[in-house]
C-alpha cells in the first residue's frame, strides 16, 4: 500500500510542478518579460499547453464563462493540491 501510495504522490508531484511552472510561464508571457516570438519560450509554451490542456478542457466546460479571466488552471491547482496533501493520505494511509 505504501508503495502505491508513494507512486501516486509522485505523480502528482510531477503534476503539481509542471502546473506551476505554466502558471508562473503565462504570467511571465502577460506581463511581457517573457516573448513568444523567441523560439526557445515558444517551444516550452507549445509543450506545457499540449500537456496541460486536456487537463484544462473538462473543466472549462464546467465553469461559467469569465472571458478575460481563465480559472480552469487555478481549479486543476487547488485540485492536485488537495488529492496530493489531503485525500490520498487519507485514503491509502488512513
Amino acid at each position: 500500500m505504501i508503495a502505491l501510495y508513494q507512486t501516486l504522490a509522485l505523480i502528482l508531484d510531477v503534476v503539481f510542478f509542471i502546473m506551476l511552472a505554466h502558471i508562473i510561464m503565462s504570467w511571465l508571457i502577460n506581463f511581457q518579460v517573457l516573448n513568444l516570438n523567441q523560439q526557445f519560450v515558444s517551444q516550452i509554451w507549445t509543450g506545457l499547453n499540449r500537456l496541460l490542456e486536456p487537463v484544462y478542457t473538462p473543466i472549462r466546460r464546467i465553469l461559467p464563462d469569465t472571458r478575460p479571466l481563465d480559472l480552469a488552471p487555478l481549479v486543476a491547482f487547488i485540485a492536485v493540491i488537495a488529492l496530493r496533501d489531503f485525500i490520498l493520505p487519507a485514503i491509502l494511509l488512513g
